[in-house]
């Protein structure tokens, strides 16, 4: 039987990025714990792969909608879509995001611009789209998936770190506007997570560094970000606003 604090019965989460990684993890973990859930991303087969792996052997509904999260109508096209489908959109994790490293002498226009748009302005335009029916209802969760490169970073992240940082910004102006209207709006900072995404960018010598800098020794698993993400999601979390959860093995805890 699931704890109250942490039972989203009758809730429906909308989780940008859901069909692989970190998305895929905590759409899942929000599924078990009762939610109904909406996942989108730019590929129809991940999408319907994903929602049989986050619906298996649950009661709670997944419905997929494709987006591009770096087109401005394609946002605002899966706020409408996803309200007409389910009825009411309680909590929304921003997780959709991308990376492309370079230094700053070498940042082309199109890419920073592609980045910005990605990791930051489509959270501003998705959030703004879904606040007024959950201020309606006065609930809300509103979580922004941030990064320990929001708080630190690494030579060619320029592009990433300031998007991640001001993920974090708006997520504490957002707190304030929205908090008399119980509505939270809080970041997640995940540290070393072995998704697609490093898994890409990273060397096998710079995954192994990666790992020796955290206290754990090791990267995490994305099911390891679904608890997280559901206390920010739940009742269990309604007194945490404004805030960011460091979720990175302890990296943070090493200067050298």
């Amino acid at each position: 039987m699931k704890s109250s604090l942490f039972d989203l019965t009758g809730r429906v989460a909308l989780v940008t990025g859901g069909s692989k990684g970190l998305g895929k993890a905590m759409a899942r973990g929000l599924a078990e714990a009762g939610a109904d859930v909406v996942i989108s991303s730019r590929h129809e087969d991940e999408l319907r792969a994903a929602a049989a792996e986050i619906g298996q052997g649950l009661s709670a509904r997944c419905e997929t909608i494709v987006a591009d999260m770096t087109r401005r109508p394609d946002v605002a096209r899966l706020a409408a879509e996803a309200l007409k489908r389910m009825g009411r959109i309680d909590i929304v994790i921003n997780n959709a995001g991308g990376n492309t490293p370079q230094a700053i002498d070498k940042i082309t226009d199109t890419e920073w611009d592609r980045i910005l748009e990605l990791n930051l302005s489509s959270c501003m335009a998705l959030t703004r789209a879904l606040v007024p029916q959950m201020k309606e209802r006065r609930w809300g969760r509103i979580i922004h998936i941030s990064s320990i490169m929001g708080l630190a970073s690494k030579e060619g992240r320029n592009s990433y770190s300031a998007t991640k940082s001001a993920l974090i910004g708006m997520a504490r102006a957002s707190a304030l506007d929205l908090g008399r209207d119980n509505i939270t709006v809080n970041c997640i900072a995940p540290g070393p997570f072995l998704t697609d995404l490093p898994g890409k960018l990273l060397s096998d010598e710079e995954k192994k560094v990666f790992a020796q800098r955290t206290a754990l020794g090791r990267w995490g698993e994305p099911r390891e970000l679904a608890g997280p993400a559901l206390l920010l999601a739940s009742e269990a979390g309604s007194y945490i606003t404004g805030a960011v959860l460091v979720v990175d093995g302890g990296s943070l805890c090493m200067t050298f």
